[in-house]
């Protein structure tokens, strides 16, 4: 018979990977051979109604001990982190590696986090990738990628997840993945934050995190890669990489905001699973000792910026990057591959990549270059890679907080709920606030739905006028831990905003019109009484052959100054305020 502990994958020498049912076997057989050390939680359920299931490991009080979150399965068809993380924790636990180690951590670990996409069992889910033989659906079962969930939190997978990290506080989270793409020598890819976003205190602790877990799984043989391996040009190796600065719908994104680490664990697709597995768990074990060694520390370090991030109001906070080209600075750190520092033409930081001989023939099916890889010819790629970091979004931290007009309390409220970050109803109404508004001056709408969602780009700025407030509004103050991630769900104009997501989108739809032979009269009207606006209207004709040769434009431009026109019409429906708006008694102006 089997041992109880032993994973599917394992028994079969890595061809197949369990289901859902082989998590809960496993789940029962740890707390019953290890019930003082081992607890189950069963944290919520899926849209199909499965449980989701986590394994709380601790010698000791898991709330006075830094804790390392292994989340696993939020792809199912990379099972790697599922199955490596069974084994590593089976070791820790039997005392086969690092016997005193639990006395010093805890660990949380989410092994099917999308349990539905699990179940949607296939052999070609993952085709471009080496093993097992059938893997799970990326998905859940509503369609969802819980990767790009974190900050919209739509899926009630997400939302029990959410719920988990506010009860437990991870201090380091290790998202486990398996990537796409090109064809290479590294097995391995670990990009950390905070080291390009997030609480520049932080900045320190996320590299010593990264060059070190970089340095011991080089140490046992592996070849791990410091950065994603995005290739800037899709199928072109020539073309280099492109360091991605993730913003908070990916798990990379999300936990710098709450001012925690976190490590993206991508192994390479192209390796065998035995291999991968193998190189996930050494990445476990590694981070297990890491965070035993300095989880102390580092949690004094989240601590300061947990206090440092009450106080960001009136500061400028970075909510959008790009990444482009920097001048050499000097040998990579220990264990990265490609760490030549050469310098390319126009100052690009070329790379000694370790990659496979390739070619790109036309292909006579799609008619395009396409890459076709020898990994028998091991290469060495002369490539560009684009890893400096700039803002391209700066926004000033309102002073007091933000306004959630009753309208839209119960929705932002509960969303603002599941992420942990506090507000307060206001009680009573207050006229004629003096706030900041946003309004916007052009709205893109997407054109095909993303994730479930029709999204939109605003542009505009932040203007002073008074609004009332009406009592059952929300005050969010931005004196809290979660100031960070607060802006980036509120600002208008962040990537992952409630606003990007399509959340307040009937805002920016006229929903009242004027025929136009009644726009025609009311304009002559307006030009009649008014010599200043039809020299505007001339100037403009003038100027800008688009507006004269559009009827619609012109009218519009009669109807935009009109006492007809709706004073909400793109106004973004939150708004930000200077002073604390919580439980007023009186009136402010």
């Amino acid at each position: 018979m089997p041992d109880p502990l032993v994973t599917i994958a394992e028994q079969s020498g890595f061809r197949h990977t369990g289901r859902v049912d082989e998590v809960t076997r496993l789940c029962s057989a740890f707390v019953a051979t290890w019930p003082e050390t081992v607890r189950q939680l069963e944290f919520g359920r899926s849209a199909e109604g499965r449980t989701l299931r986590a394994l709380l490991i601790a010698r000791g009080d898991a709330r006075a001990l830094p804790l390392l979150m292994l989340q696993a399965g939020i792809h199912p068809g990379e099972s790697d982190g599922k199955d490596a993380g069974f084994i590593a924790l089976r070791e820790l636990l039997s005392g086969s590696d690092a016997p005193n180690l639990l006395d010093r951590i805890a660990i949380l670990f989410v092994p099917a986090f999308n349990v539905d996409g699990h179940e949607r069992c296939g052999r070609w889910n993952r085709p471009n990738q080496n093993g097992p033989e059938e893997t799970g659906w990326r998905t859940t079962a509503q369609n969802l990628n819980l990767n790009r969930d974190y900050a919209k939190a739509d899926s009630r997978e997400m939302r029990a997840l959410l719920a988990l990290i506010r009860e437990w506080d991870p201090l380091v989270c290790a998202d486990l993945h398996v990537t796409d793409g090109a064809d290479f020598q590294p097995d391995i890819s670990l990009q950390a934050e905070p080291i390009n976003q997030g609480d520049p205190r932080l900045f320190g602790a996320g590299r010593q995190l990264r060059d070190t877990l970089i340095a011991r799984l080089a140490a046992h043989g592996s070849m791990p890669l410091p950065f994603y391996p995005d290739l800037a040009v899709t199928d072109d190796p020539a073309s280099g990489f492109l360091l991605t600065v993730y913003s908070p719908r990916f798990s990379t994104g999300y936990f710098p905001q709450r001012n925690r680490f976190t490590v993206l664990v991508e192994t390479h697709s192209w390796k065998d699973y035995a291999t991968r597995v193998r190189v996930t768990r050494n990445t476990i074990l590694a981070l297990a000792q890491l965070v035993a060694e300095h989880g102390v520390a580092w949690r004094e370090l989240t601590r300061q910026a947990d206090s440092a991030a009450a106080r960001i109001g009136g500061t400028e906070i970075v909510l959008d990057y790009r990444s482009g080209w920097r001048e050499p600075t000097g040998a990579a750190h220990s264990g990265a591959v490609g760490a030549s520092g050469g310098s390319g033409a126009s100052g690009a930081k070329t790379i000694d990549f370790p990659g496979y001989a390739y070619t790109r023939d036309i292909s006579p099916i799609s008619g395009e270059p396409v890459t076709v890889y020898d990994p028998q010819r091991p290469q060495i790629w002369r490539v560009p890679l684009r890893d400096e970091v700039f803002p391209a979004l700066a926004v000033q931290a309102p002073l007091g907080g933000y306004v959630v007009p009753c309208a839209w309390a119960e929705e932002i409220g509960t969303r603002l709920a599941a992420h942990g970050i506090r507000y307060e109803e206001v009680r009573n109404a207050i006229s004629a606030v003096r706030v900041e508004t946003f309004r916007a001056t052009q709205v893109q709408f997407s054109t095909t739905p993303f994730e479930g969602r029709m999204r939109a780009e605003l542009s505009g700025a932040w203007l002073r006028e008074s609004q009332d407030v009406a009592a059952g509004a929300l005050f969010v103050p931005i004196a809290q831990p979660a100031a960070r991630l607060l802006m980036h769900l509120l600002e208008p104009q962040a990537r992952d905003s409630f606003a990007a997501w399509g959340f307040f989108n009937a805002c920016f739809e006229q929903k009242e019109y004027m025929e136009p032979y009644v726009a025609d009269q009311i304009a002559r009207t307006m030009l009649a009484q008014s010599p200043g606006l039809k020299e505007e209207f001339a100037r403009q004709l003038k100027a800008d052959p688009s507006f004269s040769a559009s009827p619609r434009a012109r009218l519009e431009f009669f109807l935009s100054r009109h006492a007809s026109r709706d004073p909400q019409l793109n106004l973004y429906p939150i708004f930000r305020v200077d002073e604390l708006l919580a439980s007023p008694d009186t009136a402010r102006g």
